[in-house]
């Protein structure tokens, strides 16, 4: 038991625990100590429990919802606000008892996950309210804890490279480590469920949406590291889930805020798009998640593949043969709003084969759309019962219905410990890619460079814990035997900033920037130029798409990091301080700036010394 006077969640014992699952083990006749084992949930008892659900129990079950707040019962004044605007209650243990959801998503922004401590009572909170409901059953909670630019945890946990590093690093035993180990962590706060790896194969370099998201752009080395990290997540208990099918990597739209159509051949698609998914069900996977695309070549109707039944029940349930969870992205994103109204979205997901509707933009709104398409006659129940059995082998697969309680102890003895933040070092240092190196400037020398400068772009941190860029670098660089000084010229560096960088580039014996996707008309680059100018060595550090050099021909080094988190500038400033060998390969041609059917760097391209 945890003191509630500390804010923490009072745990039920273990005999309360069994206590509230006793409607779940009854239903299950399970025999000898009365603790039901995972091995002992056939579909013949998960059948039984469904069989004594009512109907507004099946339809919150197949719904995973945000909710506002640090805690299931007491969240701030603020929070309470925000879930009586979007969901019409106060609290998740309200909304856990007026709809019955099957799993819960946290993120960031709202609140969810200031730290660890108080995400394992959340969790905890969140799986004593729905147990404590007639036939109360536990939930799946979910994250997008993908590591590198998208990340929902922050510090103290363990933050890894993201995928487009890992795939420069090109090692399948880091993805599994990086699983492994995230997938510990996050079960330790009581997050059983992880939307991540990315399988998408980047292939566009416009894309806005994924890019540094994915492993790379050679469909066989996505498809090992994505198998890799998904073996990682899943001995950690964690499920993974593949996105976003059937596949989001040539698009130069981003599916929040439109609707993009991938104009790939059938053939195509086969040898490039699919193979990654075909890896993960091949290696287990627990759930699939749906892009909100048109791919007319895979359904000529105008319907997104979240919607589509050639494409979730056709292709990927038929020809993929896959029956584990699939969830849809996020029902909020404009992509699955364009063609239908948001009442119809849901009704329409769960005919095209869709097992979990998640984020919906109004609960109340997708609940009742569901509810009434049954009652109407246009879904039957046995329809709900079949996603409903596929969640609840998954739950029992995990244990939930076991225990799904975390102890606050554990949190401690996992989550952000020395071997684990050492392991994300390790690998961020296999993924660093020299891309240029005139004249053999790097690694840099204390003796003749001691005074560095570091200026370049500060984007928000992904976790709301790390950063700002310059700072790290300057700060690791210092650490490593340099004089380093951070001047912050941000992603569109005006004329002064430009004019203030180069005035302090005076007094330095080299220049370390860092860019963040540098186009042709970028302010970046006239400033990278100018510094250039001043016949200071200049050192570029790409720190999200490793395209920059494309634009940027004049700089005599030039480094790729593939996202803005400490670990990787960390490891930046190691090579940069030859306190590292660069070991990184590009997993993206990056092509030329003047004529893109041209490359200028090959995939596998990566200098050291």
């Amino acid at each position: 038991m945890h003191d509630t006077s500390t804010g923490t969640t009072a745990l039920p014992s273990r005999r309360t625990v069994l206590a509230a699952t006793a409607g779940i083990t009854a239903a299950l006749a399970v025999t000898g100590t009365g603790t039901a084992h995972a091995a002992s949930y056939n579909d013949k008892k998960l059948r039984a429990l469904i069989s004594r659900m009512t109907l507004e129990e099946k339809v919150g079950q197949l719904f995973v919802m945000r909710v506002y707040g640090h805690s299931a019962t007491d969240p701030t004044q603020a929070d309470i606000d925000a879930n009586l605007k979007e969901i019409g209650v106060r609290t998740a243990a309200e909304l856990i008892a007026r709809y019955r959801v099957g799993g819960i998503i946290y993120f960031a922004w709202a609140n969810n996950t200031r730290n660890p401590h108080q995400i394992a009572d959340l969790s905890n909170g969140i799986q004593k309210a729905s147990l404590g409901q007639p036939r109360g059953l536990p939930l799946l909670v979910a994250t997008d804890q993908e590591h590198g630019i998208v990340c929902r945890v922050g510090k103290p946990a363990t933050l890894f490279p993201g995928a487009m590093a890992v795939g420069a690093g090109g090692s399948s035993a880091d993805a599994h480590t990086l699983g492994r180990v995230s997938g510990a962590e996050l079960r330790a706060l009581g997050i059983n469920q992880d939307y991540s790896p990315d399988a998408d194969v980047n292939v566009n370099p416009a894309n806005p949406v994924i890019g540094v998201r994915s492993f790379g752009a050679d469909p066989d080395a996505v498809a090992r590291l994505v198998a890799a990290e998904v073996k990682g997540y899943q001995s950690s208990k964690v499920a993974a889930t593949a996105k976003h099918f059937p596949g989001h990597g040539d698009t130069a739209t981003d599916s929040h805020y439109g609707f993009p159509v991938i104009t790939h051949s059938r053939e195509l698609w086969e040898k490039l798009d699919a193979v990654p998914f075909r890896a993960a069900i091949k290696a287990g996977i627990d759930s699939i998640m749906t892009a909100h695309i048109q791919f007319p070549a895979l359904d000529d109707s105008g319907d997104p593949a979240t919607l589509s039944p050639p494409i979730l029940t056709g292709i990927l349930r038929g020809e993929l043969g896959y029956d584990g969870v699939v969830v849809t992205d996020s029902l909020g994103m404009d992509g699955v709003r364009t063609k239908y109204g948001d009442d119809r979205v849901p009704v329409l997901a769960l005919k095209a084969g869709v097992d979990q509707l998640l984020n919906p933009p109004s609960l109340d709104v997708a609940w009742n759309a569901v509810l009434n398409a049954v009652r109407a006659g246009e879904l039957t129940e046995a329809r709900l019962d079949e996603s409903i059995l596929r969640v609840l082998r998954l739950k029992a697969k995990l244990g939930l219905l076991e225990d799904p309680y975390v102890s606050q102890a554990n949190v401690d003895h996992v989550v952000g410990i020395g071997t684990h933040l050492a392991a994300a070092d390790r690998i961020a240092e296999r993924t660093t890619t020299l891309l240029a190196n005139e004249g053999r400037l790097l690694p840099l020398s204390r003796r003749g460079h001691k005074k560095l400068l570091v200026v370049g772009a500060d984007p928000a941190s992904p976790s709301g814990t790390t950063g700002p860029p310059t700072g790290v670098l300057a700060a690791a660089l210092t650490e490593l035997g340099f004089q380093a000084t951070a001047l912050s010229t941000g992603t569109a560096p005006s004329a002064a900033t430009a004019d203030q960088a180069v005035a302090a580039a005076q007094d330095a014996d080299a220049v370390v920037v860092a860019t963040y996707n540098v186009t042709a008309g970028s302010s970046q680059k006239t400033l990278v130029e100018r510094l250039v100018a001043t016949g200071r060595p200049v050192i570029a550090v790409a720190i999200r798409n490793p395209y920059d050099i494309a634009q940027l021909p004049t700089v005599p080094a030039h480094l790729a990091a593939y996202s803005w988190t400490d670990v990787e500038l960390r490891a930046a400033a190691r090579v940069i301080a030859g306190g590292a060998r660069p070991r990184g390969k590009l997993p993206v041609p990056v092509q030329r700036a003047d004529d893109p059917a041209r490359v200028l760097y090959p995939i596998g391209y990566g200098l050291t010394y």
